[in-house]
């Protein structure tokens, strides 16, 4: 059977840094409030306004391009995961493509909240095993400060902006990609939505007036159902696989909040010190979180390791992959 293997990763991150502090003169909050709620220090915003999404794909592709020596014309496709595409069509991956010079090469978006990154991966990984492809790039990437009211204070400390790719490789050995679960309960859509701008509410001066564009969130129902959810799965992961705590190198989970994080990390019997944690310095980057943390941590990875990485998003959106680290 051919596996997919993660064979590289990338990443870019605005320079424009936004911290509590800053925040603290737009809206009624503080830098205590903040933290004990979401673990979340600072967040990365992207200000130019002639750049968005695809921009920072494609900054993240051509690092990881440059880090493998190749060429964008080598890639079989391109999958883009976000939730703040640059425009409704077409899709953000066919503008990477063109940005980078991925002439001849296909690609499409992949829309699943916050769990976008994850139903990526498995997509490309299934490319992968087809056998039809060699080299699927994954990128997750959003610009999440483009639908965030900062007059809001429940939401405009959650987010930040950022990408990351990586590459997938068929595998020459057991590592890879080697098990993954995906769920959706469409129940949970009220809980975190954007209310405009879609068919059933298209854009008018009502909904711009309204506010409808932005992201609507009721906090205490997400977080009640995520801190469930993501640690179900990944605990589901280890029982498919006969893992066990000690087995497992690293936890790469949704960077969310801190307490939904070390509540996934109890339920696996996972100490801390083997989670994979950024969100203070970058927030929630919604479909950029899982490869930032990957390639934060790519030096103290080692060929072999045992990753879970577990999501949760709105719609409601989860799973979980368990790979094997390939290089």
């Amino acid at each position: 059977m051919i596996r997919a293997a993660i064979t590289a990763v990338s990443a870019y991150l605005p320079e424009y840094i936004l911290t509590n502090q800053e925040l603290e003169t737009m809206v009624d909050t503080n830098d205590e409030w903040i933290m004990s709620r979401s673990g979340i220090k600072e967040r990365r915003i992207l200000k130019d306004k002639d750049k968005a999404t695809a921009f920072m794909a494609a900054e993240a592709a051509k690092s990881l391009l440059k880090k493998k020596g190749m060429a964008a014309t080598e890639l079989d496709l391109i999958i883009v995961a976000t939730v703040t595409p640059d425009y409704q069509y077409p899709a953000t991956a066919n503008i990477v493509g063109d940005i980078i010079g991925a002439t001849d090469v296909w690609g499409f978006d992949i829309q699943a909240a916050c769990s976008s990154f994850i139903y990526a991966l498995e997509t490309g990984a299934r490319y992968i095993e087809s056998g039809r492809y060699k080299k699927v790039l994954v990128i997750g990437a959003d610009k999440m400060s483009s639908i965030i009211d900062y007059t809001d204070r429940n939401t405009c400390v959650l987010f930040g902006d950022g990408a990351g790719a990586v590459l997938l490789e068929p595998s020459t050995d057991e590592t890879g990609i080697i098990d993954c679960k995906m769920y959706s309960d469409g129940s949970g859509r009220k809980s975190l939505f954007q209310k405009a701008g879609g068919s059933l509410h298209p854009s008018s001066l009502e909904t711009v007036t309204s506010k409808e564009h932005f992201v609507t969130m009721d906090g205490q129902s997400v977080f009640k159902v995520a801190v469930v959810k993501m640690a179900d799965v990944a605990e589901e992961m280890m029982q498919r696989n006969n893992l066990k705590a000690e087995d497992i190198a690293f936890l790469v989970p949704h960077q969310a909040n801190k307490r939904i994080i070390e509540g996934t990390a109890n339920r696996m019997g996972v100490s801390m010190d083997k989670v994979m944690l950024n969100i203070q310095r970058y927030g929630n980057t919604t479909s950029a979180t899982l490869p930032l943390c990957l390639y934060e941590w790519e030096s103290q990875l080692k060929k072999g390791d045992n990753l879970i990485l577990t999501t949760f998003g709105a719609g409601f959106t989860w799973g979980a992959v368990y790979l094997k680290w390939s290089y």
